[in-house]
Order: C-alpha cells, then sequence, then structure tokens
C-alpha cells in the first residue's frame, strides 16, 4: 500500500511539474518590427478578431474546468465513503489513497481554468493531500474537513464569477 502512495504523489508531483513548465505562447521581446503600411491598416481588424475568441475560449475552458472539478469533487466524496466502509485497519490505506488520487483528478481538471478557478482548486487538492496525509498517519484517523469545505466555497464563488 504504501507504494500505491508512492506512485500517486509520484503523479501528482509529475503533473506539477509540468504544468508548471507549460507556457503556451512564449513572449519574444527582441523581435519586433516595425509593420508594413498595408499590414498597419489590417491590424486593428485582426487584433479585434484574435481578442474576442481568445477571451470567450478562455472563459469557455474556465466554466468546462468548473464543472469537472465539481463532478470529480463528487465523484471522490462517493468512492470516499464507499473507502471508509472497509474500516481499519487496512480501510485507512484504501481511503488514504482515494484522497491522494482525487487530488490528481482536481489537478488535471484545472488547467486551462482562470487564475482564480486554478488557485480554488490548487487549495482543494492541498486540502485532499493533507486529508491523505493524516489517514495514512493512522488507522483509526478522524481529521477534520473544514479547511477542505472551506476550499470547495472558495471554488463555487470563483466558478460563479467566471
Amino acid at each position: 500500500m504504501n507504494r500505491t502512495r508512492l506512485v500517486l504523489t509520484g503523479l501528482a508531483v509529475a503533473a506539477a511539474i509540468a504544468m508548471s513548465g507549460c507556457d503556451p505562447q512564449p513572449k519574444t521581446e527582441g523581435t519586433t518590427t516595425s509593420p508594413s503600411p498595408s499590414a498597419s491598416s489590417a491590424a486593428p481588424t485582426v487584433g479585434a478578431a484574435t481578442t474576442a475568441p481568445s477571451t470567450a475560449a478562455n472563459d469557455a475552458a474556465t466554466v468546462k474546468a468548473c464543472a469537472d472539478v465539481k463532478k470529480d469533487i463528487k465523484d471522490n466524496a462517493a468512492k470516499i465513503t464507499k473507502a471508509e466502509k472497509i474500516g481499519p485497519p487496512a480501510g485507512h490505506f484504501a481511503v488514504s489513497a482515494q484522497w491522494a488520487a482525487g487530488s490528481v483528478a482536481i489537478l488535471a481538471h484545472s488547467i486551462g481554468a482562470n487564475e482564480a478557478v486554478t488557485a480554488a482548486s490548487e487549495k482543494i487538492q492541498n486540502e485532499m493531500m493533507s486529508l491523505s496525509d493524516a489517514y495514512n498517519k493512522s488507522a483509526d484517523a478522524k481529521p477534520s474537513k473544514k479547511a477542505l469545505e472551506a476550499a470547495i466555497k472558495e471554488l463555487d464563488t470563483a466558478c460563479s464569477a467566471a
């Protein structure tokens, strides 16, 4: 069971590392050139056309991320309930592993969302990993879920503003 936890934690770390290295549009500062006269007359139209779709795409990604993360939270809660029925002493490993797996799903589905939703999702992911650690330490653990509930409320607020 420790090996399973190690693998799940490793996957979460790998996902976090992969996300931190992503830069969808690298900015090049030294390669700007002045546009030709014909290009400058078309520039405002092109700029306006590219701004609106990217904002709409960002909003669509945020809405999708919110729906996916909320679904992940509900699915994880059902799986946690099922794992808790196993009972101690072995059940705490299943609960710990499920909290870790749920946190990875949250992390994966929050990719592409706006900053507020991403930050709230990261808080949920961190709280889930804390619960995973608590269950892994003790077969009789009953850690408080208040911090997780607060993080979920923060996600709801961020999603409603999106």
